[in-house]
């Protein structure tokens, strides 16, 4: 919006006179003449007269009565583009300290000094008040046409100055906008960049899942067939075992009633060079733990399985989250071996709808993260569940070092760790995080330095509504 330019002038000087000439000068009474209009335009023809728009004088008689004029015109948003101060005013403050304190209210005010004295070198009073741009010295007497000229010169300096101004405010405005703009857009990006990092290793979790499926599936079928007959061999081997024994037992029976004579003797010494009866102890013993050795490379084999649930290609499917608990701790017992002991405090739960290796893959991070919270000595892990209404949850808890309220606002930020470099991606919580969400559940944390940390996972029991 264009504003009218600013003719508004302040004069301030304690000589009423001085108020008559300046009227005079800057607001002087026009006359028109019809006749002599006529007369003009008969003689001369029809001319276009240019208006010059005229000045508007408020008088002050004092610096004090100057400012308080300032004061109002800058509350009622009419400005004066300049002022006219006398130096020498005998009641009050002088020239210099009146422009100092108008400056302090209206900075942009243009300032003539009209002086017929000394009081202070021009060089003095530009060292004082340190405003050669907005400054100008009139000498008195003082002409018309210099008063006229100064007037009209810095009324329009004021407005070009103003102009510039407002230019300038409004291209800070813009270039802020433009900031904030490009801020947000950067953020936008980085935002994009850490979901495409994320994306990526989520991606590169999915192939390590199915390389791992896919060789849970191999190692299933090249060790079930020698494990599937060792096992057999084992229990028939069990029988035979246990025939000998009988015959051995025979044997002895049979030792008691032989005569004495080398023959007995012989066999007595057999039997004790041999061991007999540690033998007949030992080996049921051997072939017992060698079935139990069996029979974990078979749960091995069944929890690499049921943890990577390849087979399913990643369909929702109804589990047993307590066996996926137990197949994911079975997976992990080598880290946990030395770290931690594990408690469980379980009760029964439902079949949930869920995608199976995913949520083995929240168990894992949460197992892991809580292991290496632990300090020097050993710790505890606790895991506990229960249900709620349509939903089931999931704690694991920890006696370990605990963390900050700083790093617990982003615990769950991607890339956040509090492990030293190397030792940690920052993504092992934000995928859990992920998927969490994925199914439609939370996932959150409380914690207390020195005292452990608990997570807690909510998942409903069914997926009313599945994600792709």
């Amino acid at each position: 919006m264009n504003r009218p330019p600013n003719r508004r002038i302040l004069l301030i000087d304690d000589t009423p006179s001085i108020h008559e000439d300046f009227r005079k000068i800057l607001t002087p009474t026009v006359e028109h003449s019809v006749e002599l209009d006529e007369m003009e335009a008969a003689l001369f023809g029809t001319t276009t007269k240019v208006q010059t728009q005229a000045f508007e004088l408020d008088s002050a008689y004092g610096g004090q009565e100057g400012l308080q004029r300032l004061h109002t015109a800058m509350q009622q948003e009419q400005p004066y583009a300049l002022a006219f101060v006398d130096m020498r005013m005998p009641q009050g403050w002088d020239g210099a300290q009146t422009i100092e304190e108008l400056w302090k209210v209206a900075p942009d005010l243009q300032v003539v000094v009209c002086t017929a004295y000394s009081d202070y070198s021009w060089e003095d009073l530009l060292l004082r008040l340190q405003a050669h741009d907005r400054l100008l010295i009139l000498k008195k007497p003082f002409d018309n046409i210099e008063v006229q000229q100064m007037a009209n010169t810095l009324a329009a300096k004021w407005d070009m100055a103003r102009r510039a101004s407002l230019k300038t405010i409004h291209l800070e405005q813009l270039v802020e906008q433009r900031t904030q703009a490009l801020t947000l857009a950067g953020q936008a990006l980085q935002q994009e960049i850490d979901e495409r990092k994320q994306l990526e290793s989520q991606l590169v979790q999915s192939e390590k899942l199915a390389s791992l499926g896919q060789l849970a599936a191999g190692v299933a079928h090249e060790i079930n067939n020698p494990v599937g007959f060792i096992s057999s061999n084992l229990g028939t081997l069990e029988g035979y075992v246990k025939q000998l024994q009988q015959m051995l037992d025979a044997y002895q029976q049979a030792e008691e009633a032989l005569p004495s004579g080398e023959c007995l003797d012989q066999l007595i010494t057999l039997r004790k060079a041999m061991d007999l009866d540690f033998l007949k102890e030992d080996i049921p013993l051997l072939i017992r733990e060698s079935k139990d050795g069996i029979g974990r490379v078979t749960q091995i084999v069944k929890d690499l399985k049921d943890f990577s649930r390849v087979d399913n290609n990643e369909k929702w499917q109804w589990a047993n989250l307590q066996q996926g608990i137990d197949s994911t701790l079975n997976i992990v017992a080598s880290e946990l071996k030395y770290k931690a002991d594990v408690i469980k405090h379980y009760q029964p739960l439902p079949e949930i709808e869920c995608l199976a290796s995913q949520i083995n893959q929240v168990v894992m991070n949460l197992v892991i993260n809580a292991a290496q919270a632990m300090g020097p000595e050993r710790g505890t892990i606790t895991i506990s569940n229960g249900i709620e209404g349509d939903q089931v949850w999931l704690e694991v808890a920890d006696n370990g070092c605990g963390i900050g309220a700083d790093s617990l606002q982003k615990i769950f930020d991607p890339f956040f760790t509090t492990k030293p470099v190397g030792e940690g991606t920052g993504l092992g919580l934000s995928l859990s995080y992920g998927i969490v969400k994925k199914h439609h559940g939370d996932i959150s944390v409380r914690s207390e330095p020195g005292k452990g940390t608990t997570f807690r996972v909510v998942l409903p029991i069914r997926q009313t509504d599945k994600p792709l």
